[in-house]
């Protein structure tokens, strides 16, 4: 598997893992303290950045489809410096 297949499932799984933790706490009350609170921001913030790194990565993904390959250089004949003009020697007599 590549690096980029381990990141978004790795990604994916924080997320879900952020999203139960937040709901497990709110479920059971423990929300409804300062602490609880607290906990509550961070797995909702720790979500959040992983979900727009997810985002970035699905867009970058899309762009790569999108973008039409890349066409061969064409080979251009470099013009040849024009010799100097040929001056006619001098008759010695």
């Amino acid at each position: 598997m590549s690096d980029r297949g381990f990141l978004f499932i790795f990604s994916c799984i924080v997320i879900v893992a952020s999203l139960g933790a937040t709901g497990w706490m709110v479920a059971t009350g423990q929300a409804a303290s300062v602490d609880g609170l607290f906990l509550v921001l961070m797995c909702l913030l720790i979500a959040l950045a992983f979900g727009l790194y997810v985002m970035f990565m699905i867009n970058r993904a899309k762009e790569a489809l999108e973008a039409p390959p890349a066409k061969p250089a064409k080979a251009t004949a470099t013009p040849q410096p024009k010799a100097a003009p040929m001056v006619p020697a001098e008759k010695t007599e």
